[in-house]
């Protein structure tokens, strides 16, 4: 709240709701994702990266989870498919690590300096949330041809 305002959530619950979605804040604190992301690259190499993330995103902005929570880590898991087994492997060690901080260097080295960050046909970079008619207007410029 100090960073964006007492404000913020009904600003978020609003543009959430013009665009036909559901909000609720997220915990009181910023949960450390780095468990969750982990997770998310098990969930790719089991086929199962879209359902996961779909399904953690819900979680923290539907229903206010605490997705740096292990508990919500591992119901959410099981709810997509996710082995429990490998899924306690995974949290209990730094399985995955590799591929987050390389992700991470990678978006670094590019320009996202946050979260959400948005490139776009490997050529434009959108940072931040923004209406959709942000986005309409960016694959517009996608479409016309170079200078």
């Amino acid at each position: 709240m100090r960073r964006y305002g007492p404000g913020m959530h009904e600003r978020m619950r609003g543009l959430f709701e013009r665009d036909g979605l559901v909000y609720n804040p997220p915990p009181d604190i910023v949960p450390n994702s780095r468990a969750a992301l982990r997770l998310t690259e098990h969930a790719r190499d089991r086929g199962l990266h879209e359902l996961f993330h779909d399904r953690l995103m819900d979680a923290l902005w539907t229903e206010g989870r605490n997705i740096g929570d292990r508990g919500v880590l591992r119901e959410v898991a099981a709810e997509v498919g996710l082995e429990a087994e490998e899924v306690d492997e995974v949290l209990a060690g730094e399985g995955y690590l590799d591929r987050v901080l390389a992700s991470t260097r990678e978006a670094q080295s590019i320009g996202v300096s946050g979260i959400p960050g948005f490139l776009l046909d490997r050529r434009l970079l959108v940072l931040g949330a923004h209406p959709r008619e942000v986005f309409e207007g960016a694959f517009g410029q996608l479409q016309r041809p170079a200078p």
